[in-house]
């Protein structure tokens, strides 16, 4: 896969983005159980159906990266953060990029495309909580504008993989649109 470099990392520049449907399905639920393996993107034990997904995700953001063979090489969904109407402009976004894909900025290519997304779809705020540990998930989210909020230190206890039974931090960043609102 060739790559241009930008500001913000490495673009693939024969890979796209296109709405995430059910025919994903079976790609995006592999890269999603490789990250659950890695213990060190969700304390998700392992990933939904696809009738969970669908209704917890917002259909507006939900966009897979595919190849020119039409491969999926990772995915970007937001889910709603507060039923209460004064939240409605924040989503709390979730980044996949399938371990085989990683280095080659698929993740680059989905975050730009979300912002972008999230802003034309009058949404102010994107936040996320990432292990302090995933570092390259870290730097692709201050390279997109992202700030650190806080740090949760010892909020939950992995119940599976390679870290079951330890405690975990998570880095609460978020992104403010200088767009929207």
């Amino acid at each position: 896969m060739t790559t241009q470099s930008t500001a913000s990392g490495r673009v693939p520049t024969n890979a796209r983005i296109v709405a995430m449907s059910a025919a994903h399905w079976d790609r995006v639920h592999a890269i999603y159980a490789a990250g659950i393996a890695s213990g060190h993107a969700t304390f998700a034990e392992e990933p939904p159906t696809w009738a969970e997904f669908d209704r917890g995700k917002l259909p507006v953001l939900r966009t897979v990266a595919i190849d020119e063979a039409g491969h999926v090489l990772g995915w970007a969904a937001c889910s709603s953060t507060s039923s209460r109407l004064v939240y409605v402009g924040v989503v709390e976004l979730s980044l996949y990029v399938d371990p085989a894909a990683r280095g080659r900025g698929i993740g680059t290519l989905l975050m730009s495309h979300l912002v972008a997304a999230s802003e034309r779809a009058g949404f102010w705020t994107l936040q996320s909580a990432v292990f302090p540990e995933n570092t390259a998930s870290l730097a692709l989210h201050q390279a997109h504008g992202f700030r650190t909020v806080g740090m949760r230190t010892r909020i939950g206890r992995m119940t599976h993989g390679p870290l079951a039974g330890h405690w975990r931090d998570t880095v609460l960043l978020e992104r403010r649109s200088t767009v929207v609102g």
